[in-house]
């Protein structure tokens, strides 16, 4: 492929990864997506198992990376990648090395998803993967890129990166010892056919929300967007189309399409625990 047929592809890739999420999100607030605590009761064909399929959703995401690293389709010639562009390919194989593989192998047991849900997912990730990698090798990323090491703006969204890893860690880690300790007991089934037992979450960022898994995740996305890329033209919204990179692409996406889970799940929980704590918010605290 010509690079200029590369850039038209990248450009609109970006265009609609950028459009589509604020129209999808608010979609969701009207369905239950079928995995997780809205997982489906009733088994048939449509219905997978969620801890196999969420590995492999989640490992499209690094592969496309990976392989759209080495190709470096908006490049005329493959030159080795500077200090900063490794360590920010090295931070985004990380999280998906634990999210795509060590997370889930460390769960002790996972609602069922419906394929539709799985689809979604390899779709979101492959198209994540290509663009994230894609402008990792670029030009842009290359000139932003440039005397990074030396700018305390690159540091700092890299401490907040590995904040947001590590607190997405933690967090994770409360919710699976809820699930350790229920199979334990034999409680797992206890509610509905293939759904999980749950009960309330205690500790940490847990006192102030009801998902700060979510918001250590967009921390760590912010973090990340501050340390890879320019920040984008707000106004006009056109500008902003035309500037906006993956990185800061990811992190819109993910708040415009993990809001909706995390206000639909934080009502679960009121609805299904009436001593869940009523001063506790969704995903941001002390706001929303």
């Amino acid at each position: 492929m010509w690079p200029s047929e590369s850039v038209w592809l990248y450009d609109e890739a970006r265009r609609w990864f950028f459009l589509i999420p604020p129209i999808f999100g608010p979609i969701q607030l009207l369905i239950d997506a079928p995995f997780g605590r809205f997982a489906p009761s009733s088994e048939n064909i449509l219905v997978v198992d969620g801890i196999k399929s969420w590995i492999i959703m989640e490992l499209v995401s690094p592969i496309t990376f990976i392989a759209t690293l080495f190709t470096a389709p908006l490049t005329t010639s493959h030159s080795a990648m500077s200090t900063p562009q490794i360590i920010l390919a090295g931070l985004f194989l990380i999280h998906y090395l634990n999210r795509a593989i060590i997370s889930p192998l460390r769960t002790p047991s996972r609602s069922k998803s419906h394929i539709a849900v799985v689809l979604a997912g390899v779709t979101f990730n492959l198209a994540n993967g290509v663009l994230m990698g894609t402008y990792l090798t670029s030009p842009v990323a290359t000139a932003f890129l440039a005397g990074a090491l030396s700018r305390p703006s690159f540091w700092a969204g890299i401490l907040l990166w590995a904040s947001g890893f590590a607190g997405n860690i933690l967090h994770d880690e409360v919710l699976l010892n809820i699930r350790r300790k229920a199979n334990a007991k034999g409680k797992r089934n206890e509610n509905q056919l293939g759904k999980e037992h749950y009960a309330i979450p205690r500790g940490y960022l847990y006192r102030y929300i009801s998902y700060p898994n979510y918001f250590c995740e967009w921390a760590e996305w912010l973090g990340y967007a501050l340390a890879a890329a320019p920040f984008p033209i707000l106004i006009p919204l056109s500008s902003t189309v035309q500037t906006i990179q993956p990185p800061w692409l990811f992190l819109w996406s993910e708040i415009f399409l993990m809001i909706p889970r995390a206000y639909k799940g934080h009502r679960w929980y009121h609805k299904n625990f009436p001593e869940y704590p009523k001063e506790r918010r969704a995903v941001v605290p002390f706001i929303f």
